[in-house]
């Protein structure tokens, strides 16, 4: 064992270890006096495609099946542009004061913490951190469910469709994190670069290849499905139904594209000025929002056409499709891979969280800075422990609520609006001292506004999900 203080700590303490181990060759420090930054663009971009580009993609289908072609192409359109412009406010945020030089905030937070200031900083807090657990809660489950379908699919193929192939889906949870356990070691956001290109190639794998199968399904029919406005009340669907399945797939589409929580972690990878940090931001967000609507258009598009009405909620583990059995087990496989990488990415600004203040409240603390070897690696007790007991609490609760993926969409939706627009266009307006009245400041308030009825009704709409899904399942039952 070794007492030296771990790089991973931020704050003061890691500052002040730093700047005394390098203090003769400043240049490999920032203006910060920390270890100098290296990301890019595609750095970036990697991040925000993994973060954005989930599983989710392959239920937009289903979303565009409850709106119908009109107002699914529309709402996917608007809310991608939602999100690139108030991402591009929000990049602005990284710095106070001056785009270049002024002082960084290295997250959500701290941004808020330093514009607006009061409660809105505990709210941010309470929204962002509470979110950030429920997608690695969500994201454990997804994984399970596709590692249980590549297990149905060849079950399927050797007994037949009619077929039920039932098994538990808790195995797989434990093995998601496991593998967990071992990736969140990885110290800070900075060194999982690589998980995220490679998570990114996969969503892309999976994306790819749920495309293929719904322009196949397409030409098999003869043509595309579905209508104008989705799915019909006289179709076996109540009024009630339509209208709560509506608003679902409203919030679905805007959540979809929803990643602000993390833009300001991912913005303080890439490396100092020039350019600005926010002009490469901007960049990345532009790259990424084209890209991810290119493919949810196609794969919601494809879906819709290839199955009209009747399309699953999700295409590769729904079983809209059961040959190529071989094919479906190579994208649910890639779907495993990238929620992996995208754990990583929602978690790793949980765990500087918890690390900075730890490092705060106790700083002569031995056990924060004790590290133990293992073969050449230096590992930190206190990231040892406390990471580990987080992995295995989220994995124990999505064993115990299997249903908590409606919970994270409820969580996503109560998230949506004050993360990915209230707070970016507040900062905007109070950096850039916008006039209240002005036409800028009305068109702000207005975007504002809108999007928090997207909010509201998207909340409403997974509320009744949840208590659908409560009366279903049974805890630790693994179905």
């Amino acid at each position: 064992m070794a007492a030296s203080k771990p790089s991973h700590l931020s704050g003061e303490a890691m500052e002040v270890s730093v700047e005394a181990g390098n203090r003769g060759d400043e240049a490999r420090l920032d203006d910060d006096g920390r270890p100098r930054r290296t990301g890019t663009m595609w750095t970036a971009s990697a991040h925000i495609i993994t973060a954005v580009i989930g599983a989710g993609v392959l239920s937009l289908a289903w979303a565009m099946a409850q709106l119908g072609w009109g107002p699914g192409l529309v709402a996917m359109v608007v809310f991608a542009a939602i999100s690139y412009y108030t991402s591009t406010l929000l990049a602005d945020c990284y710095r106070s004061g001056d785009p270049v030089a002024g002082k960084r905030n290295y997250t959500y937070t701290e941004a808020v913490r330093a514009i607006l200031g009061g409660a809105q900083v505990k709210l941010c807090g309470v929204i962002q951190y509470a979110n950030l657990v429920g997608i690695a809660i969500g994201y454990t489950i997804a994984s399970s469910i596709s590692m249980l379908a590549i297990k149905r699919a060849d079950c399927f193929h050797d007994k037949g469709h009619k077929n039920p192939c039932r098994s538990s889906s808790n195995p797989y949870m434990i093995l998601f994190g496991a593998v967990e356990i071992l990736f969140s070691q990885i110290p800070d956001f900075d060194q999982i670069w690589w998980l995220s290109i490679v998570a990114a190639a996969m969503s892309f794998t999976y994306a790819t290849i749920g495309l293929s199968l719904g322009i196949a399904q397409t030409v098999a029919n003869g043509g595309f499905r579905g209508s104008l406005t989705g799915v019909s009340v006289v179709a076996g669907v109540s009024p009630t139904q339509k209208i709560w399945r509506s608003l679902q797939a409203f919030g679905d589409i805007s959540f979809a594209y929803s990643y602000a929580y993390i833009l300001i972690e991912i913005q303080d990878t890439i490396r100092a000025p020039p350019p600005s940090e926010a002009a490469v931001m901007k960049r990345a967000t532009m790259v990424s929002v084209a890209t991810t609507t290119f493919f949810y258009m196609l794969c919601g598009c494809m879906g819709y056409a290839a199955f009209g009405d009747a399309a699953p909620d999700n295409l590769l583990t729904g079983f809209g499709f059961y040959e190529p059995f071989w094919l479906l087990d190579v994208a649910n496989a890639a779907i495993v891979v990238h929620l992996v990488g995208a754990y990583q990415v929602f978690v790793q600004p949980l765990f500087a969280f918890v690390e900075a203040r730890a490092a705060a409240r106790w700083p002569g603390s031995r056990f924060l800075s004790r590290e133990v070897r293992a073969g050449p690696f230096a590992l930190s007790v206190f990231r040892l422990t406390w990471r580990t007991a987080f992995v295995c609490l989220t994995t124990v609760v999505a064993m115990l609520l299997p249903f908590f993926g409606d919970v994270v969409g409820l969580l996503g939706a109560i998230s949506f609006w004050p993360l990915t627009v209230y707070f970016p266009v507040e900062m905007y307006i109070k950096q850039r001292g916008v006039r209240r009245w002005s036409t800028r400041w009305v068109c702000l308030q207005t975007l504002s506004a809108a999007c928090f009825l997207v909010s509201v009704a998207g909340a409403v709409g997974s509320t009744a999900g949840v208590v659908g899904a409560v009366k279903l399942h049974r805890p630790f039952s693994g179905y």
